[in-house]
């Protein structure tokens, strides 16, 4: 929480065991072979889950595509994109917890609401991704191995980098989690894909 103090006794002694268990998790990740390899590797992890290359990536699939069940999936997931990005901003504006004490600043293309810890918003997203690509518009099994360890890897890198406490990966993964389900009753359909990438083309092409 932004003020400590305010935090109701109960709250202030989960936070302090938050605190205490996300030390000894990474102290203790100094010891073990696949964590401290991962380690390594963090920042690339941290990069490839980061909201600007996803966008910037489907936004030009769609524009290079003409498939109109790729655009139903690509609208869906820029969708997806979009619904993580909001509910992150907002959650994070109303609990304003800081980020660890070892944060370092030297985040990726960051903004002012990045500031604050819960939730971890690159979990949320790695886990959206990951139920996007398993359970609405699954990938060719042999890519469904890799896919979920991308997402582990993502949302352990956060509390190797000192980025995030447990509990603010773990809030991302059962928002992440959320938000799967919120696609898939909220589901654009091909035609009404379609229609909207047709709009948003006619617009800019208008505007130009």
């Amino acid at each position: 929480m932004e003020n400590r103090q305010r935090a109701p006794p109960l709250l202030g002694r989960i936070l302090d065991v938050d605190e205490a268990l996300t030390e000894k998790f990474c102290r203790y990740s100094n010891h073990i072979p696949p964590l401290r390899w991962l380690k390594k590797y963090a920042k690339s992890l941290e990069v490839s889950c980061h909201g600007l290359p996803w966008f910037t990536g489907v936004i030009l699939m769609i524009v290079i595509s003409s498939s109109p069940v790729m655009h139903e999936h690509q609208v869906n997931l820029l969708f997806g994109l979009f619904v993580d990005v909001i509910l992150v901003a907002i959650i994070k504006a109303y609990v304003r917890r800081r980020r660890p004490l070892k944060n370092r600043g030297d985040m990726f293309a960051t903004f002012s609401i990045d500031n604050f810890s819960f939730p971890s918003g690159h979990a949320s997203r790695a886990v959206m991704v990951a139920y996007f690509f398993t359970m609405l518009c699954p990938l060719p099994s042999f890519c469904v191995f890799p896919l979920l360890m991308w997402a582990i890897s993502v949302c352990l890198s956060r509390i190797l980098l000192n980025r995030h406490y447990l509990l603010d990966v773990i809030g991302g993964v059962t928002l992440g989690y959320l938000e799967g389900i919120i696609l898939s009753i909220l589901w654009l359909s091909e035609g009404l894909s379609c229609y909207l990438i047709s709009w948003m083309s006619s617009t800019m092409y208008d505007e130009g």
